[in-house]
């Protein structure tokens, strides 16, 4: 039998931060590992279970040369951006923003969601664009849940995110290849991890899992090698993320909210937002997160 090592390339731990009514794991990018495919960038909120009058509120901050992609497993939030769109996302559909040349939005729980006991839970990621076209315009998109295509085997059902999976596409634009998918294990499912894209990762949620039998860890980031198939598997019944997609040949850098393969981008970014030269949210415009000091890579969930 196999061991760990014969199928994985490199096992990432979270970056855990306890926000006071939930906590955040975030385990891209990291040392050693920026990205696996196009994704730089992983971040699961909760689960949290929040009281009445508290909500989350990501106030409006800018993105460059990236797209993000929001994915509820439980809760709501309202995205609202500087192209005027104002879209509620609920379970199981997905919210995609491409930041290209510069865009700002928040994200906000709405309203009934804060008048009484409410739940969160959600996957955060955001895709780096390829090269040539991390320029491009700003754009935004929703697909609802019941336009992803599902995939049923046995004890298992995987709902397909972005890319082709099992002979499934979903109808979620991608600008690089891609493979995103929320599988649930019921107890005793599998389902196979196929081998095409050049760099996968998965993830475990909630539950437990198995890659060959050999049991996984929660809230860490396990890095595929490439061609490898396995099969993945549960006892009592898990959640778990397959991410990945094509191998980009020209490195990308991450400064706060920033993503670009140019650090002289990065920087210009940091000015024009500190000027306020980006454009703003109509509608959510009276607060904004500032530049922060010091040396971060990444936003932090206020």
């Amino acid at each position: 039998m196999s061991g760990l090592d014969d199928l994985v390339v490199q096992t990432v731990a979270p970056t855990t931060h306890n926000l006071g009514d939930f906590r955040v794991h975030r385990t891209l990018p990291a040392k050693g590992r920026t990205m696996v495919g196009p994704f730089i960038f992983f971040d699961q909120a909760g689960p949290a279970l929040l009281e009445p009058d508290k909500g989350i509120d990501v106030r409006p901050h800018p993105h460059i040369n990236l797209a993000t992609v929001t994915y509820m497993y439980e809760g709501a939030f309202l995205h609202r951006d500087s192209l005027g769109s104002q879209q509620l996302i609920e379970p199981g559909a997905v919210n995609l923003m491409t930041a290209g040349k510069g865009i700002v939005h928040s994200e906000r729980s709405p309203a009934d969601e804060r008048a009484r006991k409410s739940k969160l839970s959600a996957i955060q990621t955001w895709i780096a664009l390829p090269d040539g076209r991390e320029e491009m315009d700003p754009a935004f998109e929703h697909v609802p849940a019941e336009a992803l295509p599902i995939v049923e085997s046995g004890a298992a059902r995987a709902r397909v995110i972005m890319g082709s999976l099992w002979g499934a596409s979903a109808p979620v634009t991608t600008y690089a290849q891609t493979i995103y998918a929320d599988i649930q294990l019921m107890p005793g499912g599998d389902i196979p991890i196929d081998a095409e894209a050049e760099e996968r990762a998965i993830y475990v949620s909630g539950g437990d899992a198995a890659i060959d039998g050999l049991m996984l860890q929660p809230q860490q980031l396990y890095v595929l090698r490439p061609g490898v198939r396995a099969t993945l598997s549960s006892v009592d019944g898990g959640r778990v993320v397959l991410c990945g997609g094509e191998a980009f040949a020209t490195p990308r850098h991450v400064w706060w909210n920033f993503v670009s393969s140019s650090t002289d981008r990065l920087m210009q970014a940091r000015e024009d937002w500190e000027a306020m030269r980006f454009p703003l949210i109509p509608g959510d415009d009276q607060e904004f997160i500032p530049i922060p000091q010091g040396r971060p890579k990444t936003i932090s969930w206020p």
